[in-house]
C-alpha cells in the first residue's frame, strides 16, 4: 500500500529549534513527510500560495510579524484559512496561543513543553481532525444537497410536532421562509379532521417498528387544503428513546382528484364487458370495474386497495415486470397475459396499459383494460397444430416416394416366384410367403404415411358404418386377449350413411381400437358405439374443423391409463410415441386424423390420467344409400404387345419386365426421359403402350410424356409414381395419360391396368 506524503510547513527564526523539529519529524516511522522551512511570515505565506502543505508549524513570534498577522494574512488575502496551524508560543504567553485558536489555530503548543512524540502527535491530531471536518462539511453538503433537489416534503420534528428541519419545498408549501419555519407546530397545519389520526400515529411510532405509512391526510397550504401521504420514520437517541420524527410527504392531492374523476366516470365504464382497472405504481387497485368483477370474480369491496398481483396471478413473472417496465417509459403496452380468476380458472386476456399522467406532467397510474380471449387461443392452437400437420405431412409424402420404390420390386419379384415355381418344397414357398406378407406391411405402412400426408386415392363410396364397425368388432373379439371386455352400442337402424373409402376407415378404427387396446395392459372395457349426430352453430364454433350439419358420431372409449394433458397436443404428431420402441411407430393416430380430414370429418379427444381416454370420431352423413364394391382377382394376359418400360430405379424395371413377359407382353425398357424419347422415336409404331414413372432425374415423367405425345398424340400412357399427389399433378396440368397406379402395385393391378388401357373401346 502506498504511504501518503504530508507536507509540513516549519516557520521559525531558527535554525537550530527547525532543525530540531525536522529531526522529530523524520524519525517518525509510522509517517512520511515533505519537509518545507521558512524564516519569515512572507516566506511562509509565499510557500502556501506555491504549495498547500498539510500543516503549518509556526513560532508566534517572527522577525516580520507575529502569528495573529500571519493568520489574519492567510484568511484574507489568501483565502486560505482551511489549512491547520500549530502555535507555538513560549512559556507564560499561554493568552496569546488562545487568541490565536479563536483567531482560527488548530493547536497550539508551548516550546519549553515540546518532546518529538507530543511534536508528531500534535501534527497527527491537527491532520485528523481537518479529515474529519472535511469528511462532515462534504457529508453535510451532500445530505443538504439531496434534501433540497427533492420534490417532496421534507421536515424533522420534536415530539410536540415543533419542527426542528425543513427543506426548501416544504417551506414553500406552507408558505414560510427557512429562518420562519423553525419553531412553528407543524400540527397546527393538519387538517381539524385528519388531526386525530396523526396523534394517533405519532403515539405509535414511539414503539417498534418505529416507521410508517400514513394514509392520506389533508392539509392548510398556500394554495388551499391538499392530500398529503406521508413516510415516517422516528429517531432514537443513544438509550433507544424517540427523540424527534423525520418525514417525507408527497402531495398527492391531484392523485385523489383523478380518483374522484374515475369514480364518476365507473358508470359509464361498467357497461363494457371488458375488465376496466386502474391501479397506482405501487400496484394498489384505485378503480375495479363491474367487467372486471364480472371476469374475474372479485368485487369491488373484495380488491380494492389491495395489490393486483396477490389476486390475478400465480406468480409476478418476467412478463409482467417487463410490461411495467415498458408502459412507465413509453407511456402504453399491450400484449397477452394468463391471469387467475377468484374461482382458480385460468384465464388468458388481451391486455391493454396505458400510463395515466397528474395534471404537471408526472406518472400517476395505470389503466388497464382485459378482453377475454381464452377461446380464442383455444381455437389457435387447434389451427397451428392443423399447420404443423401439414408440413410434417410434407416430409412424410417424400418418405413414401422412396419406400414404394424400394418395396415395389420386392413384393412383385416375390409374388413371381411363387408363380413361376410351382413345384418348390413348401419350406421355401414358406419363405416367399413371409418375403410377400412383410413387403405387404411394409405397403401397409407407406399407405398410412400417404394418408397421412395428402390422403390417399382410395374409392369412396356411400358407405353403412354398422356393417364395418361389425366386421370390426368380430376381428378384435377373436385377437385382443381376453382380459379386454368389448362393449359395443350400434343401432341396428336408422343409423345415417356416410361417404368413405371403406379400407381407409376400417383402419382408422382398428388404429383406434389398438391403442385402447395398449393402454389397458392388465385388462378392462373396450367400448365402441356409433350414433347420429347434429353439428350446430355454437358446437362448430367450439371446434375449428366442423361445419353445421348432420354426422356419423364413431366413439371408441378404453378404461386405461389416459393421456396426460401436456401430450395430448402431441399425439396426433407423425412418429410421435409414447409406447416402447418396438411396439409403435406413432403413425397411427397420424395416419387416422389425416384419413378422416380427407372424408371432410373431424376427431376429438376426452382423456383423464388414471380413469382412461374416448375417442370420437365424426363423419359427415349423406342421404344415399349404401352400396357395395365388387372385387375382380382375374389376371388377364396380353396378346404379344410391346410396352415400353421407363423408371431409372434397375430393379423395377427389370421385375416389371419379367412380370409382362410371363403374362404375353413383349418389352423394351429405358432408364430416364431422354432414353424414354429415343426409344419411342426409334420404336413408335410397334408401342402399343408406355409406362412412365414420373419421379426421374434429368427430364422427369412429365416432361418426357409431354414430348413422347407431340411425337404420337394418340399414345397410350401409364403413368406410375411413388408419390401419391402426382396423380393430382397430372389432374392439373391436364397430361392426358390414360391411367394413373402407385407404388407398390399387385401383379393383377397392373395387369387390369395395362387390359383397361389397351382393350379396344367399344
Amino acid at each position: 500500500m502506498t504511504e501518503i506524503l504530508q507536507v509540513i510547513l516549519l516557520v521559525d527564526e531558527s535554525l537550530q529549534e527547525r532543525e530540531i523539529y525536522r529531526r522529530y519529524l523524520l524519525r517518525d516511522q509510522l509517517h512520511t513527510y515533505q519537509i518545507l522551512e521558512a524564516e519569515t511570515g512572507k516566506q511562509a505565506l509565499l510557500l502556501c500560495q506555491q504549495q498547500f502543505p498539510d500543516v503549518i508549524v509556526i513560532d508566534y513570534l517572527l522577525p516580520d510579524m507575529d502569528g495573529l498577522e500571519f493568520l489574519s494574512d492567510l484568511k484574507i488575502r489568501l483565502d486560505l484559512s482551511n489549512l491547520p496551524v500549530i502555535m507555538l508560543t513560549d512559556q507564560g504567553n499561554e493568552q496569546i496561543a488562545l487568541q490565536a485558536m479563536k483567531n482560527g489555530a488548530a493547536e497550539y503548543l508551548i516550546k519549553k513543553n515540546i518532546t518529538a512524540v507530543s511534536f508528531r502527535l500534535a501534527i497527527q491530531k491537527v491532520l485528523e481532525k481537518t479529515r474529519l471536518i472535511e469528511q462532515l462539511e462534504k457529508s453535510e453538503k451532500l445530505y443538504r444537497s439531496l434534501v433540497e433537489s427533492q420534490t417532496d416534503l421534507i421536515v424533522r420534528m420534536d415530539m410536540n410536532g415543533r419542527l426542528t428541519f425543513a427543506n426548501a419545498v416544504a417551506g414553500e408549501i406552507f408558505g414560510f421562509k427557512a429562518d420562519e419555519f423553525f419553531g412553528q407546530c407543524l400540527l397546527e397545519f393538519v387538517h381539524p379532521e385528519d388531526l386525530p389520526d396523526v396523534m394517533a400515529n405519532i403515539q405509535s411510532l414511539t414503539s417498534p417498528p418505529y416507521r410508517l405509512t400514513t394514509k392520506e391526510q389533508r392539509g392548510f397550504t398556500v394554495n388551499g387544503i391538499r392530500w398529503f401521504q406521508w413516510e415516517v420514520a422516528a429517531i432514537r437517541n443513544q438509550e433507544g428513546q424517540v427523540i424527534e420524527l423525520q418525514a417525507v410527504g408527497r402531495d398527492v392531492t391531484k392523485r385523489k382528484q383523478a380518483e374522484q374523476k374515475i369514480h364518476e366516470q365507473a358508470a359509464l365504464i361498467d357497461i363494457s364487458p371488458d375488465a376496466i382497472f386502474v391501479r397506482n405504481l405501487d400496484y394498489q387497485i384505485l378503480f375495479w370495474s363491474k367487467g372486471a368483477e364480472r371476469l374475474y370474480g372479485w368485487t369491488s369491496a373484495e380488491i380494492l386497495g389491495k395489490e393486483s398481483h396477490e389476486f390475478l396471478y400465480k406468480q409476478t413473472s418476467p412478463q409482467i415486470k417487463e410490461a411495467f417496465r415498458t408502459v412507465v417509459e413509453q407511456g402504453e403496452w399491450c400484449g397477452d397475459l394468463n391471469k387467475m380468476t377468484k374461482s382458480g380458472q385460468e384465464l388468458t386476456v388481451s391486455s391493454r396499459w396505458t400510463l395515466m399522467y397528474s395534471e404537471d406532467g408526472q406518472p400517476e397510474s395505470i389503466l388497464t383494460v382485459d378482453t377475454d380471449i381464452t377461446e380464442k387461443k383455444r381455437l389457435e392452437q387447434q389451427f397451428y397444430r392443423a399447420q404443423r400437420l401439414e408440413s410434417l405431412g410434407i416430409l412424410a409424402s417424400g418418405i413414401a416416394h422412396d419406400l414404394n420404390n424400394i418395396l415395389s420390386p420386392i413384393l412383385t419379384v416375390a409374388q413371381l416366384l411363387l408363380c413361376k415355381l410351382p413345384s418348390l418344397d413348401e419350406k421355401n414357398r414358406q419363405l416367399l410367403k413371409i418375403l410377400e406378407h412383410n413387403s405387404k406391411r411394409g405397403a401397409e405402412l407407406v399407405k398410412q404415411i400417404t394418408s397421412f400426408a395428402r390422403g390417399s386415392q382410395g374409392k369412396q363410396v356411400p358407405l353403412q358404418i354398422r356393417h364395418l364397425l361389425k366386421e370390426i368388432e368380430q376381428i378384435i373379439s377373436s385377437t385382443f386377449s381376453k382380459s379386454i371386455e368389448i362393449c359395443t352400442d350400434i343401432p341396428t337402424q336408422n343409423l345415417l350413411t356416410v361417404w368413405a373409402d371403406p379400407t381407409q376407415i376400417h383402419q382408422v378404427l382398428m388404429n383406434l381400437c389398438v391403442n385402447a387396446y395398449d393402454a389397458m395392459p392388465d385388462g378392462g372395457i373396450l367400448s365402441i358405439s356409433a350414433e347420429n349426430f347434429f353439428v350446430d352453430e355454437a358446437y362448430a364454433r367450439m371446434n375449428l374443423e366442423a361445419k353445421v350439419g348432420s354426422y356419423v358420431l364413431i366413439a371408441v372409449s378404453d378404461t386405461g391409463s389416459g393421456i396426460p394433458k401436456n401430450l395430448l397436443e402431441r399425439i396426433f404428431e407423425p412418429f410421435f410415441t409414447t409406447k416402447e420402441l418396438s411396439k409403435g411407430t406413432g403413425l397411427g393416430l397420424s395416419t387416422a386424423i389425416g384419413i378422416v380430414k380427407n372424408h371432410r370429418g373431424f376427431v376429438t379427444v376426452d382423456s383423464e390420467v388414471g380413469k382412461g381416454s374416448q375417442f370420437n370420431v365424426y363423419l359427415p352423413a349423406i342421404e344415399q344409400l349404401a352400396t357395395q364394391e365388387i372385387d375382380d382377382c382375374d389376371l388377364p394376359r396380353g396378346n404379344d404387345e410391346l410396352v415400353l418400360v421407363v423408371d431409372d430405379e434397375d430393379s423395377i424395371q427389370e421385375v416389371t419386365k419379367t412380370l409382362l413377359e410371363d403374362y404375353n407382353y413383349k418389352t423394351i425398357s429405358a432408364s430416364n426421359g431422354v432414353e424414354a424419347i429415343s426409344v419411342y422415336t426409334k420404336y413408335r409404331d410397334e408401342i402399343s403402350l408406355v409406362l412412365m414413372d414420373i419421379q426421374m432425374p434429368s427430364i422427369d415423367g412429365l416432361m418426357a410424356i409431354r414430348v413422347i405425345q407431340q411425337i404420337n398424340p394418340s399414345v397410350k400412357i401409364i403413368a406410375i409414381s411413388g408419390f401419391s399427389a402426382n396423380s393430382k399433378l397430372l389432374e392439373v396440368n391436364s397430361i392426358g395419360v390414360q391411367a394413373f397406379l402407385l407404388k407398390p402395385y399387385t401383379i393383377n393391378k397392373l395387369l387390369e391396368t395395362i387390359q383397361s388401357v389397351l382393350k379396344p373401346a367399344s
